[in-house]
């Protein structure tokens, strides 16, 4: 990554874990390695790998339908968090946030 893509990243990253919503960010490469997180490492491993396959089979879900579509992002509301996970080329995003402007309570 050349470095003013990186200080962008960075900056990015940044901006997202200053709201205080957020409760952790994890960046993933292509091989479902955390490089990047401000989750403790137990947390970062389950959340990586799980959300990886996920993703794959959600972008496979959306190729099968239109073999010219493909996945964009992912919005999860659990009972406790929302997480929210955005792929790229190179790299998967993952955010845990609190839920917010909820519409829906849960039991």
């Amino acid at each position: 990554m050349a470095g003013t893509e990186h200080d962008e990243v960075e900056e990015t990253l940044k901006r997202i874990e200053a709201n205080k919503d957020v409760i952790g960010t994890i960046v993933v490469n292509t091989e479902g390695i955390p490089i990047r997180t401000t989750l403790d490492n137990s947390t970062t491993v389950v959340y990586a790998e799980l959300l990886r396959h996920l993703t794959m089979k959600a972008r496979n879900t959306v190729r099968d339908i239109d073999p010219q579509n493909d996945i964009c992002f992912l919005r999860m509301r659990t009972k406790k968090h929302d997480i929210l996970v955005a792929p790229e080329n190179n790299f998967l995003l993952i955010v845990i946030q609190k839920h917010v402007n909820s519409l829906w309570t849960f039991p």
